[in-house]
């Protein structure tokens, strides 16, 4: 009896030895550059958000490793090194490659273009991401991309004197990206696009009489009001902005699994609702301190100087389409989008821009 019990024993633990156990899941680490710090008002906050959310999501399997701007590569150079796999990730504006893809800054705002929520429904049920998506296909560039961050509306830009009329323009020194610096330059501005880290100094050295970057709460990060004190709105050239998180294509398909990549594009999305509501919530408390305490005069932009911007802009727009194939489509999908929502915009809103306090 005792040997058939231990032969039954033995049978029992050789079986229990062929049954498969748990597998431990392998720990991935993604290598992601930024163009932009983490310590930037709402931007940068939103970061390590976005990259614990994906850790804790994951269960620990997935790590995202965030290197600052030019850790690895230059920021200019972030497209290019995750197309490579230099880098795994990358965090970026696509401005920085509108020399190369002029409809790539579509992606990122427009002159007179949507709000935050109505450029997510675009970009989320329009063609939007599917545009971006080919945009960079078309383009040769093997990443697979995300809207990361939208941002508020931008401030107007920043002037050592009063803007009084059109002509105050002509030769003018200002730092003013994307689109709008073409519509600057319809008025004879001298316009250039510097990095977010040469701005300050070159106000500060009088090489610059101007200068537009972002949203007043990052605006002020940078210092600009120590130097210039009149701060124009609404922002027409950017009524919402949004940032992208690229990933290198193969990175993605083979290197992490289906749960996986639900997880990083559910967190994207998560991190998207945080910036908006990050960036609504704490612009007013900026307004108010740089008007109170660092000598700033908030103005707004006269009726005729925002119909004039809006009409230049039309022009340039009109420009890049015929110029540009695949600006023109993306800009007619865009142009189709908000014509077809229009009705609800009008009738489901309260106009915008009223003025109800002070």
């Amino acid at each position: 009896m005792k040997k058939k019990l231990l032969r039954l024993f033995v049978g029992i633990v050789m079986m229990a030895c062929l049954i498969p156990g748990p597998v431990q899941a392998k720990k991935i680490m993604l290598k992601l550059q930024s163009q932009f710090p983490d310590a930037l008002p709402v931007i940068g906050e939103s970061f390590p958000r976005f990259i614990e959310n994906v850790k804790v999501l994951s269960g620990g399997e997935v790590n995202i490793k965030f290197y600052a701007p030019g850790k690895l590569v230059p920021p200019a150079g972030v497209l290019d090194a995750v197309s490579k796999k230099i880098v795994d990730a990358g965090i970026s504006s696509t401005a920085y490659w509108a020399g190369k893809i002029p409809a790539s800054s579509i992606f990122l705002n427009v002159p007179f273009g949507p709000d935050a929520v109505e450029r997510l429904g675009w970009l989320m049920q329009g063609n939007g991401l599917k545009l971006w998506q080919e945009m960079y296909d078309a383009n040769g560039y093997n990443v697979k991309v995300f809207p990361l961050v939208l941002i508020p509306p931008e401030s107007g830009g920043w002037f050592a004197k009063p803007i009084e009329s059109l002509d105050d323009f002509k030769g003018l020194s200002i730092r003013f990206g994307g689109f709008g610096g073409d519509v600057m330059k319809k008025f004879g501005a001298s316009v250039s696009f510097m990095p977010m880290g040469d701005v300050f100094p070159a106000l500060e050295k009088g090489l610059l009489d101007a200068c537009e970057f972002s949203y007043p709460g990052l605006d002020a990060a940078l210092g600009f009001s120590k130097v210039i004190k009149y701060n124009y709105f609404p922002g027409w050239h950017q009524p919402a902005s949004t940032g992208e998180l690229i990933i290198n294509k193969d990175v993605w398909e083979t290197k992490l699994n289906d749960q996986q990549r639900a997880i990083i594009e559910t967190a994207a999305q998560a991190n998207l609702l945080w910036t908006i509501a990050r960036g609504v919530a704490t612009q007013a408390d900026v307004l108010r301190d740089n008007a109170e305490n660092k000598g700033v005069k908030n103005v707004k932009w006269s009726q005729d100087m925002i119909a004039a911007f809006k009409k230049a802009w039309e022009e340039v727009a009109a420009e890049y389409s015929a110029k540009d194939p695949f600006f023109k489509k993306v800009w007619e999908d865009l142009s189709a989008y908000r014509a077809k929502n229009a009705l609800w915009m009008q009738k489901g809103y309260l106009p915008m821009n009223s003025d109800t306090g002070n």
